[in-house]
């Protein structure tokens, strides 16, 4: 995806976010910008550009991340520590402060930020790999386990969702990006599913279709 795609896409994301956060119109270009630079592996131009934002939590959980992946771990941990007590149902903002927590061998913290984001989203896959890492780290086999289940489980309904665009994109005529879709969803089911099988058959009747222009 190009740069002038990543802007609009987050431009349009976080334009009803920004409206509750207080954001104004400069901070929302400003933070799509950013966005575009942070795709594009560029943490630290997208960390200056954000340099003089205060108020607009998603801008915030973003430099964090772009100081992260700069290596200056203890600036993007105080920065997300103080945007978890200003939005404390981060959940982006939780999961990086926990990765930092966790390289810094604070694992008991760490896994009470996962647990904290589980209670708020039980299905957050990101959320349910980092918890049962941490089980598993601590000696909790059975725990890490169960985690992981649950994140099958999970990854099977956001399987669902690729499958139901890739109707909809087949429908528009989008032959090749309906396909694209069925194969993620094919990646994250379980697997003998009997969705399998549905998936299966509808990558063959389109194949075949295409197969006839």
């Amino acid at each position: 995806m190009n740069s002038k795609a990543i802007f609009f896409l987050v431009f349009i994301t976080v334009f009803f976010i920004s409206c509750k956060d207080g954001a104004n119109e400069e901070t929302l270009l400003l933070y799509s910008r950013a966005s575009a630079a942070y795709a594009q592996g560029r943490f630290e131009e997208t960390s200056s550009m954000l340099e003089n934002v205060r108020n607009f939590s998603p801008a915030l959980v973003l430099r964090s991340k772009a100081l992260f992946f700069s290596g200056r771990g203890n600036e993007a941990e105080g920065m997300l520590r103080r945007t978890l007590r200003k939005t404390p149902g981060s959940g982006e903002a939780a999961l990086f402060l926990a990765r930092i927590l966790r390289e810094q061998g604070k694992e008991e913290e760490a896994r009470q930020l996962a647990e904290m984001m589980l209670r708020n989203n039980p299905q957050d896959i990101r959320a349910l790999r980092l918890a049962s890492d941490l089980a598993f780290e601590q000696g909790d086999i059975e725990d890490a386990t169960l985690l992981l289940d649950r994140a099958v489980e999970a990854s099977a309904e956001t399987a669902l969702v690729f499958v139901d665009r890739a109707k909809l994109r087949w429908t528009a005529g989008n032959s090749g990006g309906a396909l694209d879709d069925l194969r993620r969803a094919e990646l994250l089911l379980p697997w003998n599913t009997s969705l399998n099988k549905g998936i299966s058959d509808l990558k063959t009747v389109i194949d075949a279709r295409e197969a006839l222009k």
